[in-house]
């Protein structure tokens, strides 16, 4: 029981929830009429839909403050590439197992991780009980070993239908370090699967020059010329997209996933987010990595991607709290194919409790502003994925186990 928040309406209420989704939404004095076997929160408390870290790589907590204040090539190239072919899976599956540990306590109900040794990833996902889509990073215009193309599909192929929470997707690094040739054969395999492509989209400057020389297209042509630009495209940062690859990608129905810390951190910019919205794209947020942001806490995300849209634009009137909440929420998982992100009869029981009970919530008039502005990832005391509570005061119920005793099992490790 709580205050009820999903991005059309705010009441004081309850959420009776029944084999994983949401069966009725009623105020709190019809709930005895329920029957129903525990209760959750109260009087102070808000019940959120369950946020959709639309961009993650889990593992990378490792690296967390290696590379600090460099450019994304050079942090590429120099600190984290090199790092990752270092990856054993023990390490890999420890590391996962924190990131995903962090983003889960923090309120997230959902993500979509894109990384090498995607079904380590994927077997701490089910130990941990998020709803996970998970993508084996495939490269082919560089030699990375922990990058073949066809780790991908085979991935795709083992995870296909195999957990109810975890589902594969389809995971080309970006439009620079995946050749034309295979990107096309990707497009192909999704068709023939309905799986989605989650992919990097003109992040550096050095991303579009490199597709510019090499076919003499910008990224997002590069994309409809391997057929693989539609509504089952995952797109992430976007910042250096030029006007004519706005209105493409926007009538496309592709995704963009606004990661506006990370980028304005490594590259000092931010994706024309709102043009995007404006002509209609769907916009969802993601916390990127551990490195370079610090932390994954998509409360930390939406109040960045509040802030630097109006820095950037100059404008006070743009990305209002309640529509940067929407893309945290129904934005995620219209993008992931999901029934959530309102808290409505028929849709997935993916909830999270914050405890509101802090001064820094009052007067409450205005719930969105206290959602995105003064909440953070340690308010939040319940998470449910699918009807089932996986985090509960602190404790992760898949394993047993707090964020604390993780840190200290990895600070020895």
């Amino acid at each position: 029981m709580g205050k009820i928040v999903d991005y059309h309406s705010v009441r004081t209420g309850a959420v009776v929830v029944e084999n994983g989704t949401i069966m009725a939404v009623v105020s709190s004095d019809e709930l005895r009429h329920y029957g129903v076997d525990e209760v959750y929160g109260g009087d102070g408390y808000i019940i959120l839909p369950g946020l959709v870290n639309a961009h993650t790589h889990v593992a990378m907590a490792k690296f967390r403050g290696l590379g600090e204040d460099f450019p994304i090539e050079r942090w590429l190239n120099d600190v984290i590439w090199p790092a990752e072919l270092e990856w054993t899976r023990k390490e890999i599956r420890r590391w996962a197992l924190l990131g995903m540990a962090e983003a889960l306590a923090n309120g997230s109900t959902t993500i979509n991780d894109h990384y090498f040794f995607a079904g380590e990833i994927a077997e701490v996902a089910k130990e941990l009980g998020i709803r996970a889509f998970i993508g084996q990073t495939v490269m082919d215009t560089i030699d990375f070993p922990i990058a073949e193309p066809e780790e991908g599909f085979r991935f795709f192929k083992e995870w296909a239908g195999k957990d109810e929470l975890v589902t594969p997707t389809l995971a080309p690094h970006a439009t620079n370090t995946v050749s034309l040739e295979l990107m096309r054969e990707i497009g192909e395999f999704a068709r023939e699967r309905n799986a989605l492509i989650h992919v990097h989209l003109s992040q550096s400057r050095g991303e579009v020059l490199e597709v510019k020389r090499r076919y003499g297209l910008s990224p997002v042509e590069y994309l409809e010329r391997a057929g693989v630009l539609g509504d089952n495209l995952v797109g992430v940062h976007g910042i250096y997209l030029g006007d004519s690859e706005v209105s493409l990608y926007a009538k496309s129905g592709a995704t963009l996933v606004h990661c506006s810390l990370s980028m304005a951190k490594l590259e000092g910019r931010i994706a024309p987010i709102i043009e995007l919205a404006e002509r209609g794209a769907n916009i969802a947020l993601g916390n990127d990595s551990p490195n370079p942001v610090g932390m994954m806490d998509p409360f930390e995300e939406m109040r960045f991607a509040a802030v630097l849209n109006k820095v950037w634009r100059k404008r006070t009137d743009v990305a209002p709290a309640k529509e940067v909440f929407r893309w945290a929420t129904l934005g995620g998982a219209r993008a992931l194919k999901l029934k959530a992100g309102l808290i409505k009869p028929g849709y997935l029981a993916d909830l999270v409790v914050v405890n509101a009970r802090k001064p820094r919530f009052l007067p409450g008039e205005n719930p969105y502003s206290h959602i995105v502005y003064s909440t953070r990832g340690s308010d939040v005391e319940l998470v449910m994925v699918n009807g089932e509570v996986v985090y509960k005061n602190g404790i992760l119920l898949g394993l047993g186990k707090t964020l604390e005793e993780l840190w200290e099992e990895l600070r020895l490790f």
